[in-house]
């Protein structure tokens, strides 16, 4: 069967600028494939990975150079070997699953055997300058499940002034990358007080042995120190859950492969995002149905969203439709 190709970027402005270790966005680029066999289109969005240098400009490059290839036609099977984890082949896998959906007149849960659910997904609170700035973020949120991105700088202070604007609150911790192992230990230390659930990628990439047999008061989680499958071994000693994010398994089909085995080795997961619209979320919210943690909020750190969204309302996000995607 041949493919029709269409490729595009498109920027979603922040509300406000989105601040973690290391960068700071004030807008979230991706690109979004539309694949047509000349009766159905699916379509796939993907952010890339920023910190491998995954830029709208490159995935675009990466897309046109396989063009001939896609066109003839390629289902996900093939995908998996034709391109290495990443945006494109996530953009490139979505796309095939909601064309697949399309044309066999059936949904994603009819086609994963995963049954839908709403989610209950955090709502992140950024880096801002002052402990005081991110405790007002964290009063303001109409939830009671928040993520906490923090760096090396007072990252105690900080989840104090949050805990005390926030009581009720649940509260995840994400230092992406940002701490070495003495500010993971004195986090560790006040994270009993301060009723910390979980804590994610502490250290950085590479750089996370220390944590091989430490016995933490709680749960860490790897984001960056997990890519895809080929890097399962690695952590399984060193954290107990994962974060499976599409853009880095490059894809639904290799994100849910590595969740089968990531349980298998008594792992417990977690479904993230690289921020983006519905359309990037509606994907990772099928993983979501069969993950411990959902961090799909996306969509509520940007102006706007595209038709058909995903709804959210007080930490929950609905089930969408085939309209949108699947």
């Amino acid at each position: 069967m041949t493919l029709q190709l269409s490729v595009h970027g498109e920027t979603w402005p922040a509300i406000v600028p989105f601040r973690i270790t290391g960068v700071t966005f004030v807008s979230f680029e991706s690109i979004v494939i539309e694949l047509s066999d000349g009766t159905h289109t699916g379509r796939g969005e993907a952010l890339g990975v920023y910190y491998l240098k995954e830029t709208v400009a490159r995935m675009l490059e990466q897309v046109e150079a396989l063009r001939a290839r896609i066109e003839q036609g390629i289902d996900r099977v093939e995908l998996q070997s034709l391109l290495p984890p990443g945006g494109v082949r996530n953009a490139l896998d979505c796309a095939l699953w909601d064309l697949e959906a399309k044309s066999r007149k059936q949904t994603i849960w009819q086609l994963t055997g995963i049954a839908p659910k709403e989610l209950h997904t955090v709502f992140t609170i950024g880096m801002e300058d002052t402990p005081a700035q991110m405790a007002a973020r964290a009063a303001a949120a109409d939830t009671a499940l928040l993520k906490v991105k923090l760096n090396s700088d007072r990252p105690v202070e900080r989840l104090q002034a949050i805990r005390a604007a926030r009581p009720d609150a649940h509260l995840v911790v994400d230092a992406n990358q940002g701490w070495d192992i003495g500010q993971l230990h004195e986090v560790l230390a006040a994270a009993g007080a301060l009723r910390i659930e979980m804590i994610e990628q502490p250290l950085p990439r590479g750089a996370d042995a220390p944590l091989e047999g430490l016995r933490s008061p709680v749960p860490l989680c790897a984001d960056e120190s997990c890519l895809h499958l080929g890097e399962l071994d690695t952590v399984v000693n060193r954290y107990e859950m994962i974060n499976i994010k599409l853009d880095k398994a490059g894809g639904l089909t290799h994100a849910l492969q590595l969740a089968s085995e990531a349980r298998k080795r008594g792992l417990r997961l977690m479904v993230g995002c690289m921020a983006g619209s519905s359309l990037a979320m509606a994907p990772a919210f099928v993983l979501g149905c069969i993950a411990d943690f959902v961090d799909i909020d996306g969509p509520l750190l940007q102006k706007s969203d595209r038709q058909h969204a995903i709804r959210y309302r007080a930490g929950k996000a609905s089930v969408f439709g085939p309209e949108l995607w699947g």
